[in-house]
């Protein structure tokens, strides 16, 4: 697993109360970050520093990477729930058809509407559970029987209006109809409870027997199976439907596959356009060797400065961690921050030969880590517009063992959030004392990217597995562990003392941010996101609250972590930092070790014991005090607007970008201009 997430606990951002849209950015040059607020979310700007001065080929490079990054996105929604795009383009015909648009229903009908948006779907982003409309049955039915029949997605239900209702009103509103989009809950068959469109009428016993027979024990270059194909039953027989030009959502995929033919021709150099050619091949044919093929091309692209990335990556949103979902993002780097990073790629052997775990599941020699720091371009499919802060592919371990992985910070995604969040009461809230607010005021935005630096490219990229260990042998469980395991590598050697000598950190003290910020998101700050009276399900939450609570009880005799009272509030408190660096330490081994062994049953227990339940009385009290401040916990992103400047003989002269969009508007064109699947798939 890639992605690392922001903790918007510490970055989190004033919600200002009556504001639906922002303003564009200003003509005085004071850039407007926010762009629109509602329910428990608030959606960003980010700038592109640098792209105005970048050669002519690199900006059209961008630009049609950057097409082909939007051409996916329905492919996403179709993914998260079968019945997803029926749902977007009703209530999308409603918001721009419906007379009466002072209306409170109405209100609330743009408010459901933005957060499918927001969350690719009818459930939530990060939750995954499914979000209801505040609006009644009967004003939905009233809505679309005044809608205009050329506008509605009539096509898939015999030009009924009737029908169409009668499919996707309980699909909204039943409170025991596809309420999960990723169910994880132990004792559960996962596949049969998960809402999301991978897989049809099978069960879980089913899907491992298919995939079980398939495998080969002997087979040390395995490719990744199931990750590009939805699995069905039908008529007794169970069979793959692969995401492939001529199979399913061929119509979205060929429209990819002409920008990325377009982005071939203006390349940087040979082994770029190889590595785009062979991503073409693969959308072609569906072949997961030809993915293989093309991941290690990409590994091994170290020299254009424009990257990307675009395809079925992230295995998040199967309960099974098989099945990928669809995202993109276009890139190129930040050359001066780049240093850092690679520094500590520079460094990668000396940090895996320091490793606190054990030597059996240490990497002999490391090759080809590679790690820099990235301006974000363009953002598309599971990166939009929820979006990761760092990233580190590829996902096959033996492919990041033999030739190496990238890892990125997007440091112009880290800015965007600092920038916006500007004295908003949470540190004074949440902190326990002056000394650690100063200590958040002082590090925390340095000691956040390094941390995000160590995650993907030394942690991600750390350990290996036993010979005998199949990749997804914790199941359920693997996504978790693997988070864990980078951020606790990440939180281990950012209290080393080779980050001051190496320049990384400021001083011996700037770590203490870090693990303050860590300790407090994990064990208090992040219930704020989960409503009163359910588990954590979500893998980077679980992986969070894991690492916390296993330190705060494993430290309890020494009273390493507490929390601790005052004036009836609850804090964290650490008071002894070495030795909580010493308790990471000794997690960190153990996480290794069940990864490289496939140890199921303990990683089974190490999740369901410290990941998943959450303590009722403490949660009360954060979703309370949280709720004072008026802040979003929730963050994501719109995208800037590139177009071209064309010549009296229609050739390119030059990309200029803009960011002047709001999100309603932003969703609306992308509806409009990159919606190619029909709306059942």
């Amino acid at each position: 697993m890639a992605k690392k997430f922001l903790i918007f606990t510490i970055m989190a951002y004033t919600l200002a109360t009556g504001a639906a849209q922002s303003k564009a950015p200003a003509n005085d040059g004071q850039f407007v970050y926010s762009a629109d607020k509602f329910a428990d979310l608030e959606v960003l700007r980010y700038q592109v520093p640098g792209f105005k001065t970048l050669p002519l080929n690199q900006k059209k490079l961008i630009y049609f990477l950057s097409q082909a990054a939007l051409e996916g996105r329905d492919i996403l929604f179709d993914q998260n729930n079968k019945y997803n795009l029926t749902i977007r383009k009703t209530l999308e015909a409603i918001y721009l058809t419906y007379p009466d648009k002072g209306s409170e229903d109405f209100k609330k009908l743009e408010t459901y509407l933005k957060r499918v948006w927001f969350s690719n779907g009818i459930h939530h982003h990060y939750a995954t559970d499914k979000f209801y409309p505040e609006f009644s049955k009967e004003f939905f039915t009233k809505a679309v029987q005044a809608t205009d029949s050329r506008h509605l997605p009539l096509y898939a239900y015999n030009d009924s209006k009737e029908q169409l209702l009668q499919k996707i009103i309980p699909v909204m509103f039943d409170t025991t109809l596809y309420t999960k989009r990723v169910n994880q809950a132990e004792g559960e068959d996962l596949i049969v409870s998960s809402a999301n469109n991978y897989y049809e009428n099978v069960t879980e016993k089913e899907v491992d027997e298919f995939y079980n027979a398939m495998r080969d024990s002997n087979d040390e270059t395995p490719v990744s199976y199931g990750l590009n194909s939805k699995l069905i039953k039908e008529d007794g027989k169970i069979y793959e439907k692969r995401w492939k030009v001529g199979g399913m959502y061929s119509a979205a995929i060929e429209k990819i596959t002409y920008w990325l033919e377009k982005a071939a021709t203006v390349a940087e150099n040979e082994q770029q356009k190889a590595v785009i050619n062979s991503l073409i091949d693969y959308y072609k044919t569906g072949d997961l060797k030809t993915f293989d093929e093309y991941s290690i091309l990409w590994v091994k692209d170290l020299h254009s400065r424009v990257d990307f990335v675009n395809g079925f990556i992230e295995t998040y949103g199967d309960p099974l961690g098989m099945k990928a979902s669809w995202e993109s993002i276009v890139n190129f780097k930040n050359e001066e921050a780049t240093k850092r990073t690679e520094i500590i790629s520079g460094n990668a052997q000396w940090f895996e030969d320091h490793s606190p775990v054990d030597n059996r599941f240490k990497k002999k020699e490391v090759k080809g880590v590679s790690a820099k720091v990235i301006t974000a371009a363009m953002l598309g499919g599971d990166c939009f517009p929820p979006t990761p802060i760092g990233i580190n592919l590829p996902n096959s371990n033996w492919i990041r063992q033999m030739h190496g992985s990238k890892s990125v910070t997007i440091e112009n995604i880290t800015d965007a959030y600092d920038k916006a969040s500007k004295g908003n009461g949470f540190r004074e809230e949440f902190a326990w004392s002056q000394t650690e607010i100063d200590l958040l005021n002082n590090y925390i935005f340095t000691t956040d990217n390094i941390h995000t630096d160590l995650h993907e490219c030394l942690g991600h990229g750390s350990g290996q597995l036993l010979p005998s260990v199949s990749p997804d042998a914790l199941r359920a469980y693997g996504a978790t562990i693997e988070e864990a395991r980078a951020d606790l590598f990440g939180l281990y050697y950012e209290a080393d003392e080779k980050l001051v000598e190496l320049g990384l950190l400021p001083n011996k003290e700037a770590y203490k941010a870090e693990y303050y910020s860590y300790m407090m998101n994990g064990l208090m700050t992040q219930l704020m996101r989960i409503e009163l009276g359910n588990n954590i399900e979500e893998s980077h939450m679980r992986n969070r609250q894991l690492i916390a609570r296993w330190v705060l009880e494993n430290g309890a005799k020494d009273n390493v972590v507490e929390l601790r009272k005052k004036e009836g509030k609850t804090y964290v408190v650490i008071n002894d930092y070495q030795k909580m660096r010493t308790l990471i330490g000794n997690l960190l081994a153990e996480i290794q070790r069940i990864k490289s062994e496939g140890d199921f049953e303990a990683a089974k227990k190490l999740v369901e014991t410290y990941a998943v339940k959450v303590d009722a009385e403490l949660h009360k009290e954060v979703k309370e005090r949280y709720a004072k401040l008026h802040l979003a916990p929730y963050k994501g992103f719109i995208n800037p607007i590139y177009e071209p400047v064309y010549d009296s003989n229609g050739q390119i002269t030059d990309i200029q970008i803009r960011y002047d969009e709001n999100y309603t508007q932003q969703m609306l064109r992308y509806a409009k201009e990159h919606s190619h699947l029909k709306v059942a798939n």
